[in-house]
């Protein structure tokens, strides 16, 4: 019996010398069809065993996949309608690589433009992590853990109250007269009743004065200030030159008007250890939940930045601009923890609806990237 791969070769298709023009077509799957073409230079290829002038030629053929012609244009063929030979055999050539173009609009990867020198502020970013694990994360759990819960509030207290002094200037100049009474009667409250601020009776239900935090970078935005290159700098952490320069003024304010003792160094040194550990004890929770994302610089930068645009658009009486998705994400579990997944799936299951967890994908596994990349639109993440 002859063996299979000599049925094949020796197969009617294959069969006689034919000329170079000839097309054998053989239809695989509608709508494509393989078009076998003679290729350039035929010569026939005798089967083995044959003799060089004897035995059925083999035909080298060239494969390729064309789009067959859509249905309107078959259908248009079929009825009779006369077309030229030059418009037929250009309707039936395509480009197969035109068909498998695709087309990516986008900018090129690189630093965000909110970010161009990110990569000082990344190292930044790593050396003042490493120096936070060494040194200030356990000098600020030990100031948190030692010191009673009354006395480190009462020290806070302290130096949140001479911060007043700025708040009220700068509520001044934009021209917010009610809240900059308000912060000047906290001020004058907490500075008297309150032992020079230790305690905060202007909060009180009875008083009612809440506290506001606001600054000369606030007052920057307002007026319509840029906010700068991002900056992440050492102990200061995540800034804008705006925001940076904005901040000196704000702790140059009450040594420039009220002189001694708060232009001395004992009063500096102080005020400078007691609000950095309370700050860094304030973002303890958040910094946790940014380190677990998969580019926590990225993440840190972009609710910096996001919060940021907010506060100003808000203090200006306009629409904040929608928030990324981290931040989003961000503000929930730190607001709520667990509690909103909880109630959520709860929701879910009442209404029926189930989800496949493995499909569920949360903002912080997805890399953080700003404006970095955009493809069609650019991405907020």
């Amino acid at each position: 019996m002859p063996h299979p791969s000599l049925l094949v070769m020796t197969s009617p298709m294959l069969l006689g010398p034919l000329p170079q023009a000839v097309a054998v077509e053989a239809s695989v799957a509608p709508p494509t069809a393989i078009v076998a073409q003679t290729a350039p230079g035929f010569r026939p290829i005798f089967a083995p065993g044959s003799a060089n002038n004897a035995g059925p030629p083999v035909i080298a053929l060239n494969w390729s996949l064309q789009q067959t012609t859509n249905d309107s244009q078959s259908s248009t063929g079929e009825s009779g309608t006369p077309e030229s030979g030059s418009e037929q055999e250009g309707s039936s050539d395509t480009d197969p690589a035109a068909d498998s173009e695709i087309i990516v609009d986008g900018t090129a990867y690189g630093p965000p433009e909110s970010d161009p020198i990110a990569v000082f502020n990344e190292t930044s970013y790593r050396i003042t992590n490493d120096l936070d694990e060494a040194l200030v994360e356990p000098v600020a759990y030990a100031y948190r853990d030692g010191l009673p819960g009354p006395l480190r509030d009462g020290l806070g207290n302290v130096v949140r109250n001479l911060s007043e002094p700025a708040n009220f200037l700068n509520f001044l100049l934009q021209f917010k007269i009610g809240k900059a009474v308000e912060t000047l009667g906290r001020f004058a409250i907490n500075s008297t009743l309150g032992v020079g601020g230790l305690f905060d009776i202007a909060e009180k239900p009875g008083v009612g004065l809440p506290y506001r935090r606001n600054g000369f970078a606030n007052t920057l935005g307002f007026y319509g200030v840029d906010t700068g290159a991002y900056l992440y700098l050492p102990i200061t952490g995540a800034t804008t030159v705006r925001d940076l320069i904005g901040s000196t003024l704000d702790q140059a304010v009450l040594p420039t008007l009220a002189g001694s003792p708060f232009n001395t160094p004992e009063y500096a040194i102080p005020y400078f250890v007691i609000s950095n550990l309370d700050a860094r004890l304030e973002v303890d929770a958040e910094l946790e939940v940014l380190d677990s994302t998969v580019d926590p610089y990225a993440a840190r930068r972009d609710t910096y930045l996001a919060r940021r645009a907010r506060d100003i658009a808000l203090l200006r009486g306009e629409e904040p601009p929608e928030p990324p998705v981290i931040l989003e994400e961000l503000e929930n579990e730190l607001e709520c923890g667990d509690v909103v997944c909880d109630e959520s799936s709860e929701a879910e299951s009442e209404n029926g609806a189930q989800t496949d967890p493995s499909l569920q994908i949360s903002a912080r596994q997805l890399p953080a990237i700003g404006e970095a990349v955009a493809i069609t639109q650019p991405r907020t993440r």
